[in-house]
């Protein structure tokens, strides 16, 4: 077995966070949901599933999801093709709701327990997607908002672009940026479509 697939393994049989989830406003079980492989070039790394990501076991399987495709400028196909993309979000789980049916944040015990030894695991990774704040925290270490960090989107070009979440809820943020998709997402699109067409 190898390193990866051992990884892999060992991350879908988690139950770590067992106790937290049966608190939760949903009362749910874990269900990690993991989608890397070995030659990966492109990193998708989000924030945590949602609950039809739960439901389903499959990362981006909601409107976030058709939205991200859209940014990236990837059919459903190549967005799933593991053997070239890998996602990974800072929580594998479903983190629940609060009592007011809002998202809890990703629990950092994930993170902390997996995701440098998945970083490891996966290598040469050529292009790094930060979808959202907690991703910005841990690949690049920001301390300021999600604007800001997406804002510098240059300084990091072109091996890492911060995005924010591809939610409804900021299609209010979208708007009010419009050099977003203006600017940032054509050079995305490109450096995508690059590596997607490399052998």
């Amino acid at each position: 077995m190898t390193q990866i697939s051992k990884l892999k393994q060992q991350i879908a049989g988690c139950r770590l966070c067992a106790a937290r989830f049966a608190a939760t406003q949903t009362a749910h079980k874990p269900r990690p949901v993991v989608w890397f492989a070995p030659g990966a070039r492109i990193l998708i790394a989000g924030q945590a599933p949602g609950l039809r990501v739960h439901e389903s076991g499959k990362p981006f399987t909601d409107p976030s999801g058709d939205r991200l495709r859209d940014w990236l400028g990837l059919t459903a196909a190549q967005f799933y093709d593991q053997s070239r993309v890998a996602i990974v979000p800072m929580a594998f789980c479903f983190p629940g709701y609060d009592a007011k049916k809002a998202d809890l944040p990703p629990p950092r015990i994930c993170g902390e327990t997996w995701h440098d030894q998945v970083m490891e695991a996966l290598g040469d990774i050529r292009l790094r997607i930060l979808v959202g704040g907690h991703a910005h925290r841990y690949h690049l270490g920001s301390r300021t908002g999600v604007t800001e960090v997406v804002q510098g989107w240059r300084d990091h070009a072109p091996g890492v672009f911060a995005l924010p979440h591809p939610s409804w809820r900021n299609t209010a943020w979208l708007k009010r940026n419009p050099w977003f998709e203006a600017e940032l997402l054509p050079v995305l699109r490109a450096r995508v479509k690059e590596l997607m067409s490399n052998d």
